[in-house]
């Protein structure tokens, strides 16, 4: 009998989860279409690219909200059940509720291991893509860089320092450069501005001074322009502010590591996302107990009742999980803690929930 009851659960749990996406997705489709329609036929966007794009987006939409929609199939189906008398006759025949939860736990386990794989290899490049669009054809002449007040480490002894760059016109304002020796100063190079030179891969410095640091006397040069070579690349130094997103869980890794060598400002950021590929699929777990807790209770009102609750906790979850991230990547606040949080607080209520539910 418990086997009969465990397909019977999973069916409903799989079934009911991908109603839920088949439906959600397409109307995700036709909203964004409906608002994003006008700057597709001024841009006079290939037919292709528009199909290639919402091909992403699918991806994108599904990987970003699926603990939500699970949420909600579980509530809706477990809710039925439970209006049904379904819930009250296992219960009664003897099944624990420990028991009772094991066909969730199995479904939330499945969802999970391939929500992981996805969040981890297949949604970053569907991320690139949604991007790569957006920019392109949505957001004609707005930054995707963060390329104010940089600076960065690109060598063992070298630093760099601009007030911005432009990387549209490759150029950049208020530069410095500093070369060490172990914790001496070197040479150190300012210019009013830098320009790279794709002809030649060459940098054109305005107004410079070099400053060469001597034992006994500094040698100061100075001019209108100076040609010179560097061993950076201005799309290095100002990377896209999506690109943690674009990367799978290695290349992600790597990226952070040369980062923080760099000194990158914007570490917190990508600590954020690589976090959350391992907090979401998590939440699967979570957010499945809490809707068998919230929806296994027959109320007065009946499934809109269990639904409306559902709802609330969802988008309490979510604003939880917004609202510390922002934080943490705006602030020194701990990344690490800031994605958790959400799921260690709904954790404790899943735990309250399911001790209730049992009593």
């Amino acid at each position: 009998m418990f086997k009969i009851i465990d397909r019977y659960i999973l069916k409903k749990y799989f079934g009911t989860f991908l109603m839920l996406l088949l439906l959600f997705i397409p109307i995700g489709i036709t909203v964004n279409l409906a608002e994003k329609i006008g700057k597709i036929l001024e841009n006079q966007v290939p037919l292709s690219e528009v199909l290639i794009y919402y091909g992403h987006f699918t991806i994108y939409f599904a990987n970003l909200l699926f603990p939500l929609f699970l949420f909600l199939a579980v509530i809706w189906f477990t809710s039925k059940m439970t209006n049904q008398t379904e819930v009250i006759a296992l219960l009664s025949s003897g099944i624990s509720y420990t028991r009772f939860l094991r066909p969730y736990v199995i479904g939330a386990t499945f969802v999970c291991i391939g929500a992981f794989f996805m969040g981890m290899y297949l949604a970053p490049r569907a991320s690139e893509g949604f991007n790569e669009f957006s920019f392109r054809y949505l957001k004609k002449g707005r930054a995707d860089r963060d390329a104010s007040n940089v600076f960065r480490q690109i060598s063992p002894n070298e630093y760099i320092y601009a007030s911005r760059f432009n990387v549209n016109q490759q150029s950049g304002t208020n530069f410095s450069l500093e070369q060490f020796d172990g914790n001496q100063l070197k040479i150190k190079i300012t210019a009013d501005q830098i320009k790279f030179n794709a002809t030649d891969t060459t940098y054109t410095l305005t107004n410079y001074v070099k400053r060469t640091v001597g034992e006994n006397a500094d040698k100061i040069e100075s001019g209108r322009t100076l040609d010179t070579l560097f061993t950076f690349d201005i799309n290095e130094l100002t990377p896209v502010t999506y690109i943690a997103q674009t990367l799978n869980y290695k290349e992600l890794n790597d990226f952070i590591e040369r980062e923080k060598a760099r000194g990158s400002s914007n570490i917190n950021r990508y600590l954020v996302e690589r976090y959350k590929r391992w907090s979401i699929p998590v939440s699967a777990y979570i957010l499945t107990i809490i809707a068998v807790a919230v929806s296994s209770k027959k109320r007065r009102g009946g499934m809109g009742v269990n639904l409306a609750i559902g709802i609330s906790i969802g988008m309490v979850y979510i604003f939880f999980d917004k609202v510390f991230g922002t934080i943490a990547e705006q602030s020194d606040f701990s990344p690490f803690l800031a994605v958790w949080f959400p799921n260690i607080v709904f954790g404790l209520v899943a735990i309250y929930l399911i001790y209730a539910s049992r009593k």
